[in-house]
């Protein structure tokens, strides 16, 4: 695993309070050649501030001129990583011991995997367990698409992408609800997708996580789903006949204005 770099991507936005917990999990694991990508999001609380005080050559940092969103702000930083193996991080959980090590090793084992994505403790706002796993929560894991548009067991910040799989992926369409459905579907049609039943993180569960709340309305989800299935098919109708944009090509993304690192 030694010769394997990866990139770790994180959206930021007003996460004062949890953020330096998280990111002290996340550099505790990272090697030589491994990045950490912070795109924050026009925070107003000193977040950003916060990010600039880790002194670290691997954290690489970016800031939304405006508030653009998480989908766009997470967008942004996948087209700015370098390295083949992708992470998602959100700003608020804590990774465990071993998460690196773990996810590598099922990519390693398969060069057909294109997603890895583990079990995850639950916490609350003060660190404590509410739930042993996540999945058990979703009644086990199921990353079909058809499993997916009947209850999504994709959690984002649980999640490492294959780098090929962003040609596909990206760019997210804007009315699926969240990106980690898209990838989990994109991936579960353009390779495969390998579950690992041992947490690797601690996903905290407080009033402000930006993602969607479980007690959404029946026609909401509905709606939802709908999305979601009419993206992949237009994407797949895309890719097949070649009408789909690379970003990862686009010359602009290679121009992002970044903030030096820090030393």
């Amino acid at each position: 695993m030694a010769n394997f770099s990866i990139s770790v991507v994180m959206a930021t936005y007003n996460g004062t309070h949890y953020l330096r917990e998280q990111l002290r999990s996340v550099l505790d694991q990272l090697l030589q050649g491994d990045e950490l990508i912070i795109v924050d999001d026009d925070s107003q609380d000193g977040t950003f501030e916060l990010i600039l005080s880790f002194e670290s050559s691997k954290v690489r940092i970016i800031r939304n001129p405006v508030n653009l969103g998480v989908l766009a702000t997470f967008e942004r930083g996948l087209l700015l990583a370098k390295n083949e193996f992708i992470f998602l991080c959100d700003q608020d959980d804590v990774w465990l011991p071993g998460k690196r090590t773990a996810f590598l090793a099922a990519f390693a084992q398969d060069p057909s995997v294109s997603v890895v994505i583990s079990d995850s403790q639950v916490i609350d706002a003060q660190g404590r367990v509410i739930a042993p796993s996540f999945m058990e929560t979703r009644r086990g894991f199921d990353g079909s698409l058809l499993g997916t548009l009947w209850r999504n067991r994709y959690l984002g910040c649980a999640m490492a992408l294959r780098r090929r799989l962003l040609s596909i992926s990206l760019p997210v369409p804007r009315q699926v609800p969240m990106h980690d459905m898209w990838f989990g579907a994109m991936g579960q049609i353009y390779g495969k997708v390998v579950y690992l039943p041992t947490p690797f993180l601690q996903w905290r569960r407080h009033t402000d996580n930006a993602s969607p709340s479980h007690h959404q309305s029946i026609s909401r989800k509905f709606s939802w789903r709908m999305a979601l299935f009419v993206s992949v098919c237009l994407r797949m109708v895309s890719f097949k006949l070649g009408l789909q944009v690379n970003q990862l090509c686009n010359t602009h993304a290679s121009k992002e204005a970044e903030l030096p690192k820090r030393r």
